[in-house]
């Protein structure tokens, strides 16, 4: 793992840069370093008389000793200078600068698949995604969600009873938990898997961070599966960004009742399902790819 005071240096400049999140994290990654670049990163762009330099070295113990405090409460810290930065996540455009987690990261997730859909799935719906998990969990396959009602949590419940590893993606930081009646699936994907955050850990729930927790599971997986969802769904959102990712993505027929989902099935890298050993064929050639890369 990057040294401490690295991981630091990257979240001081996340924080009080005036470049904004992506010329950051580009900087830093091609640096190789955040700590080697910070006093430039904290510059002013444009000169101003009211700057003054900051006091760095104080500031960078404060935010070691956040991460610190982070960590005693089980949400730890990885950077897209860490190893352990998910090295799927790395390929896309959107790729946070940094994930929260609790629980643990795990290589193996390198062939994970999304299963998403309806918050207000109908009862065959959220029987489909248990389905489509159980084949997953049962076949190798880490199931990802994003711990939302309805379909995610129908997908991310069917891994947990196959005994396997669920991992969830989610749109708040780690010290909330949306919606609050997860908060137990929660706990318990954390004990066995991991929850995800690319947000602060105080950040409460907000519309524009669904999004982009979308395109963060989108980029970890290497397919999303949509069971159900409408004309306006989160789902359908994730669907898109996996495509522009180069990312499979799957769709359940049912899904074809939506206009969306008729144009989306035009594209490439796009398949409906006829069954749970069709969507196992597919990932088969997929994971074949993965390793021949």
């Amino acid at each position: 793992m990057v040294d401490n005071l690295e991981q630091a240096a990257l979240l001081l400049a996340l924080r009080h840069s005036d470049r904004g999140w992506g010329p950051v994290t580009s900087a830093v990654e091609d640096a190789g370093s955040a700590l080697d670049i910070l006093d430039v990163l904290l510059a002013p762009s444009t000169p101003t008389l009211d700057h003054v330099d900051r006091d760095v070295d104080t500031d960078l113990k404060l935010v070691a000793a956040e991460i610190d405090s982070w960590r005693a409460e089980g949400i730890r810290l990885v950077t897209v200078l860490d190893e352990e930065f998910p090295v799927q996540l790395l390929l896309v455009h959107q790729r946070p600068p940094f994930l929260t987690y609790r629980g643990v990261l795990d290589g193996e997730d390198v062939t994970a698949v999304s299963v998403v859909g309806s918050r207000q799935a109908s009862a065959a719906g959220l029987r489909r995604a248990r389905a489509v998990a159980s084949t997953l969990a049962n076949n190798g396959f880490t199931v990802m969600s994003g711990l939302a009602a309805g379909i995610d949590t129908a997908a991310h419940r069917a891994a947990i009873d196959a005994g396997t590893r669920t991992v969830a993606v989610v749109g708040t930081g780690l010290r909330h938990c949306y919606p609050a009646e997860n908060r137990d699936l929660h706990g318990e994907i954390a004990r066995t898997g991991a929850v995800l955050s690319q947000f602060w850990p105080d950040a409460g729930p907000a519309k524009h961070q669904f999004p982009m927790r979308n395109a963060v599971m989108s980029g970890c997986s290497i397919a999303t599966v949509v069971v159900e969802a409408g004309e306006h769904s989160g789902a359908r959102i994730q669907a898109r960004i996996a495509v522009e990712h180069g990312r499979h993505v799957f769709l359940l027929p049912e899904v074809l009742a939506n206009q969306w989902a008729v144009d989306l099935a035009r594209r490439p890298n796009t398949t409906v399902l006829d069954g749970p050993e069709h969507l196992l064929r597919v990932l088969g050639e997929l994971t074949a790819e993965l390793v021949q890369l």
